[in-house]
């Protein structure tokens, strides 16, 4: 899937809905899209693909609620993946959770109120040596304890200041 350049105007849309047009799947692979460019999925783009896909707005909905790739809310500046696969689950990625929720006030899948942090929990980071381990903006952070979850976050913080 190719990902598209800067898709902010309903014209915009419009061309990548004709691309797409009279293909299988197409619903999906406009979705991805739209979620590739926005980081999630505008609500004022599902009323526009309502219109341009003639097909109910439920069915848009649908698409987007059973698929866990797709958002319906802006993620946070700095995406925070929480690995939960089977060796960072079993030293402590549970414990890693927990500090986080602390710390933002937020579950897995929410943003923080100023818009700095989304948690999304993932199966596997591929650093099981480095269990348990989260990435911040593509970078691995490994052999994670509680007691250093403030000063990571406090790196993030510091650099919107």
């Amino acid at each position: 899937m190719e990902a598209s350049n800067n898709i902010r105007s309903d014209k915009e849309i419009k061309d990548l809905v004709e691309k797409w047009k009279g293909v299988e799947g197409n619903l999906i692979m406009i979705l991805h899209t739209i979620q590739d460019e926005y980081g999630y999925i505008p609500r004022h783009v599902s009323f526009e693909l309502q219109k341009l896909l003639d097909i109910p707005l439920a069915r848009i909905y649908e698409v987007i609620t059973f698929y866990n790739y797709f958002k319906l809310e802006p993620p946070g500046k700095h995406k925070i993946s929480l690995c939960m696969g089977t060796a960072c689950y079993l030293k402590g990625g549970v414990d890693i959770l927990g500090e986080l929720k602390s710390i933002l006030h937020i579950e897995p899948g929410q943003t923080t109120k100023d818009g700095l942090f989304t948690i999304e929990l993932v199966r596997c980071l591929g650093c099981c040596g480095l269990s348990p381990v989260m990435m911040i903006d593509g970078k691995i952070y490994g052999k994670l304890s509680q007691e250093k979850i403030p000063e990571i976050l406090t790196h993030y913080i510091e650099a919107e200041s």
